[in-house]
């Protein structure tokens, strides 16, 4: 393990977890990367280099607020003042000096506040202001979220800070806009700024939402009831105040003859970042994690490597932490962990599998069954989905995952968590089954 220590910036410790040992011809070896930041979240310190550290608290940081004003947030008529309400406990949230604006989103995107194309910064007379331009926000209109995104992106990026943040309540489908336009509106922000979206009812659609975040590298999640709306607003604004440091890549170099087979986040969620690799020199490439406060975070790494005889050992990958510069290069966090092969011909040694990659396979294979098992069940595979949902139940049992077991509880009834024997609920509300499914990804941290 390795610490960077700076004064007045927050530290990051890499520490792996492997069975560093194969039998003779083994080649894949599997390691959980844990990237713990620790130091962060003190408010109004001065902080050296603002290019790469950020104290999310002054003039270094930028949130834009998109609320959804389509028609369908006239229904119930609560829907759209419980929005307003939330934004406006988002803005109280917001610390002085913040870059910030609220865009009101239908089938077009319109800057609410402050407009002409400008960030307000944060103090008491334009959260005032702010407060005072949401009273005029009414429902009407269709959806097109690319172009929400897009409008934020702009503003955002107006704003010479580390930190740019977004934040993106809808209550329905992206009907008014194509697929493919959605999907190009998150590429051009991808990498720009990072994005929590939230669904509030049950009229939206669960793969749009959590794929606008997972873009994003934000968070997603559900608001069944619009009066819990101003609570989770307020959780996600002192979320995003507490990020300090932006732009946080996992560079992983490999020797020559090695692969990556692949690069996942296993928790706090599970999250697939391989096809997200860009090159970083000879033998190394870097996966983004987004902005971090202070937190920990698990990933799972696989490398496959070169076939050796008994007694042969070799660095199969070398861990790191970077983020980058104004001059376009890149500054290494000083935090390093080593995956390491090591060919046995003690079989105890080598057929042991260590406890945290366990853990944390079957918390990848307990999101994918879920989503397996409501896609079947929406398409009427009623054995098939019962399989499925059967096999998460066993896996959120067997791994201590009571949050996503208590959600599975509401879909299937269930005859035997060890076995994994459920039936499938007659009528399920439909709230329960969009929150299991917009859930599934979350995991359960394992005891080290």
């Amino acid at each position: 393990m390795a610490n960077f220590s700076k004064p007045d910036a927050p530290q990051f410790a890499v520490d792996v977890y492997q069975n560093e040992y194969l039998p003779e011809g083994g080649r894949e070896v599997s390691a959980i990367v844990t990237v713990t930041s620790t130091g962060g979240g003190t408010i109004g310190r001065a902080v050296a280099a603002p290019h790469l550290y950020s104290t999310a608290t002054g003039p270094d940081a930028a949130v834009a607020i998109m609320v959804d004003c389509s028609g369908s947030m006239d229904y119930p008529p609560t829907k759209m003042r419980n929005a307003r309400d939330a934004t406006a406990a988002a803005i109280d949230t917001l610390r002085d000096g913040v870059h910030f604006a609220v865009i009101g989103g239908t089938h077009v995107a319109k800057e609410v506040y402050p407009g002409n194309g400008r960030l307000a910064v944060a103090d008491a007379a334009t959260r005032a202001g702010a407060k005072q331009a949401l009273r005029k926000l009414s429902a009407g209109g269709g959806t097109a979220i690319g172009t929400w995104l897009r409008l934020a992106d702009r503003l955002l990026s107006s704003a010479e800070v580390s930190i740019r943040h977004g934040i993106l309540l809808t209550d329905g489908r992206n009907e008014h806009e194509a697929p493919e336009d959605l999907q190009a509106a998150l590429d051009s922000c991808s990498g720009q700024f990072t994005c929590d979206a939230r669904g509030v009812g049950t009229d939206w659609k669960v793969k749009e939402v959590t794929g606008i975040a997972s873009a994003l590298l934000g968070t997603a999640d559900i608001v069944a009831d619009p009066a819990g709306l101003a609570d989770d607003f307020t959780r996600m604004m002192e979320t995003a105040m507490g990020k300090e440091v932006a732009d946080v890549a996992l560079r992983l170099w490999t020797p020559v003859g090695t692969a990556i087979k692949f690069v996942k986040q296993v928790a706090p969620a599970v999250e697939e970042l391989s096809d997200r690799r860009t090159e970083a020199g000879p033998r190394a490439g870097d996966y983004p994690t987004g902005s971090w406060g202070d937190e920990s975070r698990d990933y799972h790494v696989c490398v496959e490597v070169p076939a050796a005889a008994i007694g042969q050992e070799m660095l199969a990958a070398r861990i790191s932490l970077v983020v980058p510069q104004a001059d376009g290069g890149f500054r290494n966090l000083g935090a390093q962990g080593l995956v390491r092969a090591v060919w046995t011909d003690d079989m105890a040694a080598s057929t042991s599998i260590n406890p945290q990659v366990a853990h944390y396979t079957g918390q990848a294979e307990l999101a994918q069954v879920i989503q397996q098992g409501l896609d079947l069940r929406k398409s009427g595979d009623v054995d098939g989905a019962t399989a499925k949902l059967g096999r998460a139940v066993q896996l959120a049992s067997a791994s201590g995952n009571a949050d996503t077991a208590k959600l599975l509880a509401k879909v299937v009834d269930v005859v035997d968590a060890a076995a994994g024997t459920v039936r499938l609920k007659a009528k399920v509300a439909e709230a329960d089954e969009m929150t299991l499914e917009t859930r599934s990804t979350k995991t359960v941290r394992v005891k080290k």
